[in-house]
């Protein structure tokens, strides 16, 4: 008898600590590290756009590149009240770091939120007014400086010049209307402007330009924000049979858009790049905060111009966008 209490002490000894392991995996699982992995999530708009499309990829991309450091979830969404619940979804699942890249305004409340739980947010693109989050971006602010100064290279300091502006981007709209505006009242102020709102779609910017197109009689240049509204600009050109437009201007950093570069000798098409593939730092930055590293509040992305001239530095054939 002796012999079986021996061995069912023993018994109990080795199963203590085993069960003690297996209590302590539960546990982290539920405050948020997964093992030895990080919990990182990430939030970005339904696939309205090409570039939209191309930074979900991308995002996704370096997060199972990061697969033995961190364990992520994804999530896309039409609007903010969408996106909201989805993060508190990532709450709920224990997030240690978000990547939020929201298309709309009105995200401040629950980002707020995240942070008062005490989960990193890192904010891609355009700008949440919140204290405590980071910021990776492009500069959107320089890329209507660019504009500006591609314009007057090509045209002079006298024109009729059409900005194409989109209200519903929030800030990443104002930046660069307000980079163009400026630059024009320094180094061009007798410009005649003319501002008008679309979407960033090229079936926007066929439509509106198509309008704009019957209104104006004459227009030098284009100042268009985005790469997809270029081309249903050039379309709505085309059409028209107009000869007088000499730039029409982009941004983001299509291939569609870049081919067309040359093939158009009569106007010169310009892109301020702003890589969708960004979004990877913002995904590493997450991940060097979670780490404990330092890391700037805000990472600024210098832009870069793209036209006839160096297209073909920029072409890849493996590119989503």
């Amino acid at each position: 008898m002796r012999k079986y209490v021996k061995l069912f002490v023993l018994l109990v000894l080795v199963m203590v600590p085993i069960l003690a392991a297996c209590g302590s995996d539960s546990n982290n699982n539920g405050s948020g590290k997964s093992g030895d992995k990080y919990k990182v999530g990430i939030l970005a708009p339904a696939v309205t756009h090409g570039w939209v499309a191309a930074v979900a990829y991308h995002a996704e991309s370096r997060a199972e590149e990061l697969s033995d450091e961190i364990e992520y979830q994804i999530h896309t969404s039409s609007d903010a009240s969408e996106m909201t619940s989805q993060l508190d979804d990532l709450i709920t699942w224990g997030a240690e770091a978000i990547v939020a890249f929201p298309q709309w305004e009105g995200m401040e409340v629950p980002i707020q939120r995240a942070l008062d739980e005490g989960i990193e947010v890192v904010n891609f693109d355009i700008v949440i007014d919140v204290d405590g989050v980071y910021r990776v971006a492009g500069d959107n602010y320089d890329m209507g400086v660019q504009g500006a100064n591609y314009i007057v290279d090509k045209i002079g300091t006298d024109g009729e010049v059409v900005i194409l502006e989109v209200p519903t981007a929030g800030s990443v709209s104002e930046l660069r209307k307000n980079g163009f505006l400026d630059t024009i009242g320094e180094i061009a102020p007798d410009m005649n402007l003319h501002t008008y709102a679309t979407k960033f779609t090229r079936e926007d910017g066929l439509k509106d330009f198509a309008d704009i197109l019957t209104s104006l009689d004459q227009i030098d240049a284009v100042f268009s924000l985005d790469d997809e509204t270029s081309i249903g600009v050039l379309q709505a050109i085309e059409e028209s049979g107009r000869t007088d437009i000499q730039v029409v201007t982009g941004g983001g950093g299509m291939q569609e858009y870049f081919k067309m570069m040359p093939e158009n000798e009569d106007i010169w098409i310009q892109s301020a790049l702003y890589s969708p593939a960004m979004v990877k730092d913002a995904v590493d930055t997450a991940v060097k905060i979670l780490k404990g590293e330092d890391v700037e509040k805000d990472t600024i992305i210098p832009t870069t111009v793209v036209d006839r001239d160096n297209h073909e530095e920029f072409l890849d054939a493996d590119s989503p966008y």
